[in-house]
C-alpha cells in the first residue's frame, strides 16, 4: 500500500494523491510511504524515484540488519528499528530524506507512522521533512522504555521471591529476562550509534535546528542502553545471590547429615559390638545389661549432641537462617 502527502507552497495539505502530482510545481515538501508494498510498489523505488541499488537492496533484505546512515548525493538513507512490544521481535523502517521529501518503507505496519501522519495532516506547513523524520524516529525510541521499565520490575519480583523456598523456576524466568535484555540491547546500541552520527554529523549542517532535537532522542538511547547494562549486572547479582542461598541450604542439609551420622558412629560400634555370636561374653549375664547398654548409648549420644550444639554446628533456628540468608542476598 502506498499512500501521499503533499504540503504546498501556500500551506495547503492534501493527501493520497496520485505520484504523477508529488513533483508538480508548487509543492514544498511531500511525504510517501510504503507499509506492507507489492512488487509492484517496490519497481517505483528504482524507476520513479531512482533511489541507489544499495539503498533498494538494504529495504528489500530479509535479514534484519543493524541500524545505518547511508550519504548520497540528493538525500540521505537511514535504516532504524520498530520493536513488537509482545514479542520483542524488531523490524525495519527505512527511510529517504532530503529537503524536500520523505520515502518511508517498511515490510510491516508501524504504528509509530501513523501518529506522525495524522500530525503531518494538520501542521504539515510547519514542518519538513527531517523534522517528520525526527517524530518518526523518537516515536519509534519511545516504544523501547516501557518494554525496559517492564524488565526492571520483572528482575525486582524475582529478587523479592529469591529466598529459602526459592526454585528454578525464578531461575528460568531470569534466564529468560536477560534474554530479552540481549535481544533489546542487540537492536539499540546500534541505534544509539546512528543517532550520535545524525546529531554530529557535518554533512547535516544545514539542518542545524533539526539536529538539536536529534540530541535530544541520542540521549533517550544513552539511557536505555544504561539501563539495560545496569539490569544486566543486576540480574548477574540475582543470580549468584540465588546460587549462595542454595548454597547455604545444601551446607546446613549436608551439616545436619554429618551430625546424625557422626552420632550414630559409636552408637553402631556398640551395637555390633554386642551382636557378634561369641559363646560366652560376661556382660549378656547381667540381668540389667540391656539397660546399662542402652544407657550409655543415650549418654554417647547426648553428649555428642551437646558438643556439637557448642561447636555452632546446630546452632541455627529457622529464623536465623532466613535471616543469613537475607544478609546473603544483600551482599
Amino acid at each position: 500500500m502506498i499512500r501521499t502527502s503533499i504540503i504546498m507552497e501556500n500551506g495547503e495539505i492534501e493527501q493520497n494523491v496520485p505520484l504523477s502530482r508529488i513533483k508538480e510545481k508548487g509543492v514544498k515538501w511531500y511525504w510517501v510511504d510504503f507499509s506492507e508494498p507489492t512488487s509492484k510498489d517496490i519497481r517505483l523505488l528504482k524507476l520513479y524515484f531512482r533511489f541507489h541499488p544499495l539503498a533498494i537492496e538494504d529495504c528489500l533484505d530479509d535479514f534484519s540488519q543493524r541500524a545505518k546512515l547511508d550519504f548520497y548525493d540528493q538525500y540521505i538513507f537511514v535504516l532504524l528499528h520498530a520493536i513488537n512490544q509482545k514479542t520483542l521481535d524488531s523490524h525495519e523502517v527505512n527511510m529517504f530524506v532530503n529537503s524536500s521529501f520523505i520515502v518511508t518503507f517498511h515490510k510491516q505496519p508501524v504504528r509509530e507512522l501513523n501518529s506522525v501522519w495524522e500530525k503531518v495532516q494538520q501542521e504539515g506547513d510547519q514542518l519538513s521533512p527531517f523534522k517528520v523524520m525526527h517524530g518518526i524516529v523518537d516515536r519509534l525510541v519511545d516504544d523501547y522504555f516501557p518494554l525496559v521499565y517492564g524488565i526492571e520490575d520483572r528482575l525486582n519480583k524475582i529478587e523479592d521471591n529469591t529466598n529459602e523456598d526459592a526454585d528454578s523456576d525464578l531461575m528460568d524466568e531470569l534466564f529468560d529476562i536477560r534474554h530479552d535484555m540481549s535481544k533489546l540491547r542487540r537492536t539499540l546500541v546500534p541505534m544509539r550509534d546512528l543517532l550520535y552520527r545524525i546529531s554530529n554529523s557535518g554533512r547535516l549542517n544545514a539542518f542545524k535546528e533539526e539536529q538539536l532535537y536529534f540530541n535530544d532522542v541520542y540521549d533517550h538511547l544513552i539511557k536505555l542502553v544504561e539501563m539495560l547494562e545496569s539490569y544486566r549486572e543486576f540480574s548477574s547479582d540475582i543470580r549468584d545471590n540465588y546460587l549462595s542461598i542454595n548454597s547455604d541450604k545444601m551446607n546446613n542439609i549436608m551439616m545436619t547429615l554429618t551430625v546424625i551420622t557422626t552420632i550414630f558412629m559409636p552408637l553402631t560400634f556398640i551395637a555390633g559390638l554386642y551382636g557378634m555370636n561369641f559363646v560366652y561374653m560376661p556382660e549378656l549375664d547381667e540381668r540389667s545389661g540391656y539397660f546399662i547398654v542402652l544407657g550409655v548409648m543415650g549418654i554417647i549420644a547426648l553428649i555428642m549432641f551437646g558438643f556439637f550444639m557448642k561447636i555452632g554446628w546446630l546452632r541455627f533456628s529457622t529464623k536465623k537462617r532466613r535471616k543469613r540468608r537475607r544478609l546473603l542476598r544483600l551482599k
